[in-house]
C-alpha cells in the first residue's frame, strides 16, 4: 500500500476521534510507517496487484457510526498482522505503530462488539427448526423496528397526501 492509503486510513480513524490524534501522533506514525514499508519491501510491484485491501471497502461506509464499525474491524486486522510479523515487532517503529493501533482499538470497542454481532448473525444455522421458530417469532418486531426507524419516502408521501386531502374538506 502507498503512504497515501495508510494516511487515508489513519485520517479516517482520527476523524472519528477529533484532531488530537491527528496533530499529536500522525506525523510520527507516518515516519514509522515509512520504516515499516521499508522492512516489508512494500514498494515492490506485486503489492499493487489486485487493488487495495482496506481503502476500497471504506468508500461505501459513509456515516460516522458506520465508519467506526468497519474501521474497528480494519484495526483488529492490523493488530492480528502485527501479532504475526515475528522479529520485526522488536523494532521501535513497529512498537509505536502497534501501540497507536491498540489505543485506537480500545476506543472502538463498542463498534467491534457490533462487528461481532454481525459475524454471529452470519453463523446462525437458518436451517435449524428451533432457530427458524425463534426467527418467525421475532419477525414482526424486527420489521416494525425497521419500518419505524427508517420510514421509506413512499410511506411518507402517502401520509402527506392523505393529510392534504383531509385539509381540503
Amino acid at each position: 500500500m502507498t503512504p497515501q492509503i495508510y494516511l487515508f486510513i489513519l485520517l479516517s480513524i482520527s476523524s472519528c476521534f477529533g484532531c488530537f490524534f491527528c496533530q499529536s501522533v500522525l506525523p510520527k506514525i507516518e515516519e514509522d510507517i515509512e520504516k515499516l514499508k521499508a522492512d516489508f519491501n512494500s514498494s515492490q510491484s506485486d503489492v499493487a496487484e489486485g487493488g487495495s485491501i482496506f481503502t476500497e471497502r471504506l468508500k461505501s461506509w459513509t456515516e460516522a457510526t458506520e465508519k467506526k464499525i468497519i474501521l474497528s474491524q480494519i484495526i483488529s486486522m492490523y493488530l492480528k498482522m502485527f501479532d504475526n510479523i515475528g522479529p520485526a515487532t522488536d523494532k521501535l517503529h513497529v512498537k509505536n505503530i502497534h501501540n497507536a493501533l491498540h489505543t485506537l482499538s480500545n476506543s472502538l470497542t463498542e463498534s467491534f462488539k457490533k462487528v461481532k454481532d454481525l459475524m454471529e448473525l452470519a453463523k446462525l444455522p437458518m436451517n435449524d427448526k428451533k432457530i427458524q421458530r425463534k426467527a418467525v417469532n421475532e419477525l414482526f418486531p424486527t420489521l416494525q423496528k425497521l419500518l419505524l426507524d427508517h420510514p421509506t419516502t413512499h410511506i411518507k408521501r402517502k401520509r402527506s397526501q392523505n393529510q392534504k386531502r383531509k385539509c381540503k374538506c
